[in-house]
């Protein structure tokens, strides 16, 4: 059971509840005792994983709804059927961000993670922290643990989510600890100007008793906080790097001391930066260096950022999340030092909005490609715009290719791998299900 405006509810129904985020929290409500059915416009992953553990779902709008708490997500549009005959019914009706606050009330410590890029990881990584230390936790994650999946719990002292800057839908959220990883311009939707952004992370951080910033973020280091760190700057550090095969090494100091050195499973550097967030969460939720050490090192990824996921024409596969021309950039990055041959990028803008308005940093982030081939936009809840699809970013990268069907793009990649090859397939729609059609056998 859980409490709405001090109410009791026992029943609650999910509109669109196939997404990561709200089929975590469906979970969540059902090991609370909540009776949980929801809705979804399409069958998918998280659907089929959620009748497996016995939550009902239906696919369409056209089911009745008869319990008493309607959840909606951002997503979801003001005439979707379900929602207007709920608002007409004078059902509860919650958005997920609301959902999200109220649960997190209900713990005695909470840990909410903010940023362009990174929350997902740096959750995990707290995650494994927790775990591992033994600590009473449940974590609601926005992307998928290969240990724990998008939803774990063991206990309901420690509470570690994901604070999402869409719609401000963070600011729902009252944090012990509040993290605030990067501030890098996205969700042009929402916010027309800069100064609004840094605003809404401004009002973030202010509703959490410890904030925790990015030092080496020149907007995150601003907001006033209690506690940073950075590869440069910050009272935590990481210092003495070490790559192996972009696994990173790294002595980590507080306050110039030397403290403990930790070893990533996962690539890239950015992950030194989402480690250093999560270790000093923990520490000042007053776990030991050692316990941290060994969550860290405990952590294996999570789907989806840098996944390989089999074979195409003999050649590596490997999936990213990556949608923001910074994540590109990094991921691209990382992916060149570990390929020998050619790294063959595909990617599949996520909105019309953020192609548009982030044109000139993507065609920068994509022209590191050698020959960089853009998929068909993914438009979630968009209608079309020229000035931001796929097609209009492609033209702008002379050596880049548009390719609107699998069939196309399985024919484009069979022209060009060879051997030492990766093929490198980033974004943040379904191109992650399409590339899975092209792999090889097993």
């Amino acid at each position: 059971m859980i409490f709405v405006h001090s109410k009791p509810v026992s029943d609650c129904y999910f509109i669109g509840i196939g997404g990561i985020s709200m089929s975590a929290l469906a979970l969540l409500l059902r090991d609370r005792g909540v009776k949980v059915r929801g809705s979804d416009a399409c069958e998918g992953e998280m659907t089929k994983k959620l009748r497996a553990c016995g939550i009902p779902v239906h696919i369409g709008d056209g089911e009745e709804i008869t319990e008493e708490l309607v959840v909606f997500t951002g997503a979801v549009s003001e005439d979707n059927r379900q929602l207007t005959s709920a608002r007409r019914a004078g059902k509860i009706i919650l958005s997920r961000a609301e959902l999200l606050g109220t649960v997190a009330s209900s713990f005695r410590h909470v840990v909410s993670i903010a940023g362009c890029h990174g929350k997902t990881t740096t959750c995990c990584m707290l995650s494994h922290i927790l775990l591992t230390a033994g600590k009473p936790f449940a974590c609601h994650i926005g992307g998928e643990d290969l240990d724990l999946g998008n939803y774990h719990s063991v206990g309901g002292e420690y509470f570690v989510t994901e604070a999402c800057e869409f719609k401000r839908s963070f600011l729902q959220l009252e944090s012990e600890i509040g993290v605030v990883l990067n501030c890098d311009r996205d969700h042009t939707d929402c916010y027309k100007t800069r100064g609004e952004l840094l605003a809404a992370y401004g009002d973030f951080a202010a509703r959490s008793a410890c904030a925790v910033v990015n030092a080496d973020d020149i907007y995150a280091r601003n907001i006033p906080h209690a506690l940073s760190f950075g590869l440069h700057n910050g009272e935590i550090r990481a210092e003495r790097l070490r790559s192996d095969g972009e696994r990173y090494s790294f002595t980590v100091t507080e306050g110039g001391n030397p403290v403990i050195r930790l070893s990533l499973r996962v690539v890239g550097v950015v992950n030194v930066m989402n480690a250093l967030a999560a270790y000093a969460c923990a520490r000042r939720l007053g776990l030991t260096a050692e316990e941290i050490r060994r969550g860290i090192e405990s952590f294996r990824g999570v789907k989806r950022r840098f996944e390989y996921v089999g074979t195409f024409g003999g050649v590596p596969v490997v999936c990213d999340y990556a949608h923001h021309p910074r994540e590109i950039a990094a991921t691209l990055y990382t992916a060149q030092r570990l390929t020998e041959g050619r790294v063959h990028l595909v990617f599949q803008p996520h909105t019309y909005t953020r192609t548009r308005d982030l044109m000139e940093s993507f065609v920068q982030s994509l022209s590191k490609a050698e020959a960089p081939i853009v998929y068909k936009t993914y438009a979630a809840r968009e209608t079309y715009d020229w000035a931001g699809s796929a097609a209009c970013l492609a033209s702008k990268i002379a050596s880049a290719a548009y390719v609107a069907s699998p069939s196309r793009l399985e024919l484009l990649l069979k022209g060009r791998v060879t051997g030492g090859d990766m093929v490198l397939v980033l974004g943040a729609g379904d191109i992650y299900s399409v590339i899975k059609t092209l792999l090889n056998p097993i």
